[in-house]
């Protein structure tokens, strides 16, 4: 369990104002108190365009991927700028998308164009790699680990989810560090129709006991999820909204958070004990957000990828605001 003292973030570096209202399902009203958004760490570099993020509960640091080169960052708390822990490419590492650490202590971070590697964090050398086989387009995007060790991988152009044991894990370790990933679920014939250049699948979360993943269909707006004892692909019955450019997803305690990104747009819903069905409770627009593409939820705010990938990045022309920046939302 996360220890609520080590996870303390600044937020004194560059306050931003929420914009919108905090609802409920059905209720217009304006919330008490709306969300803040502000920063909570700033990352160096004038190209960063972040994507993915990664807590380490046993620490409280905080891993951060650049999708524009594959640099990885380490914020630990209470420090206002995080610094390099992996230079931009290690070990053939052109990218970084989906990162989470596991409880062993190991950082997996996803490179979209190739596969997975695994780190130990303490020695920050290469455990394992996984790749993709075959000529096929391919989009590796987000990555959940389920209490047995198990890593599960989206794949946006292919609608697959891939898997990784933590048996192919240890043999991968032990015979020289590289393994393929296994095609464990296609989602295609579940999905909405969709144009064959559509980006799909994108974030994807367990839940505590391993039963279940959810994982987004960005295009579609949809949440699936998929019964790991029966393999049972159904879509999650919304409440309330639909998830369209849902990206990156955080579940904590029931509830599920979604990161909108180019709505630039945070959601807020309760799942049912089962996980079949997800009543919207919150929503909060604010242009600050800079383009989110995925969250982390900590005991006392929700930080923020703020990815600007709109200007000048993978989304869009400009100029970037620097320095690139983790947000850190409160009451959300």
């Amino acid at each position: 369990m996360l220890d609520p003292q080590k996870f303390r973030w600044s937020t004194t570096l560059l306050a931003a104002a929420a914009g919108l209202t905090l609802t409920g399902c059905g209720d217009t009203a304006p919330a008490a108190s709306p969300p803040r958004v502000e920063t909570a760490f700033a990352l160096p570099g004038d190209r960063v365009y972040p994507e993915g993020i990664a807590l380490d509960e046993r620490t409280g640091d905080i891993y951060v991927g650049s999708f524009a080169d594959g640099t990885i960052y380490r914020a630990t708390p209470g420090t206002p700028r995080a610094e390099v822990f992996l230079p931009a490419g290690t070990d053939g590492r052109r990218t970084a998308n989906g990162l989470r650490v596991d409880p062993a202590g190991r950082l997996w971070v996803i490179d979209s164009t190739t596969g997975v590697t695994v780190y130990d964090l303490t020695a920050r050398t290469l455990l394992a790699r996984f790749d993709v086989t075959g000529p096929a387009d391919r989009f590796l995007n987000d990555i959940a680990l389920t209490p047995d060790g198990t890593a599960y991988l989206t794949d946006s152009r292919r609608s697959i989810v891939y898997r990784i044991t933590a048996d192919a894990l240890t043999h991968a370790m032990s015979t020289g560090g590289h393994g393929e990933l296994t095609e464990s679920f296609d989602l295609t014939p579940s999905l909405e129709p969709h144009d064959p250049g559509a980006y799909t699948l994108n974030g994807i979360v367990a839940d505590p006991t391993g039963s279940y993943l959810l994982t987004v269909d960005s295009t579609g707006g949809d949440l699936y999820r998929i019964d790991l004892t029966t393999t049972t692909i159904s879509k999650v019955a919304l409440d309330g909204g639909d998830l369209t450019l849902g990206d990156g997803l955080d579940l904590h305690a029931g509830t599920l958070r979604v990161a909108h990104n180019t709505e630039n747009t945070l959601t807020r819903w309760e799942l049912s004990p089962d996980g079949t069905t997800a009543t919207r409770t919150g929503r909060h627009h604010d242009d600050t957000l800079a383009t989110p593409t995925t969250l982390v939820r900590g005991p006392e705010t929700t930080l923020v990828v703020a990815s600007q990938f709109d200007k000048g990045g993978p989304l869009g022309p400009g100029s970037p605001t620097t320095p690139f920046r983790v947000s850190a939302v409160s009451g959300f």
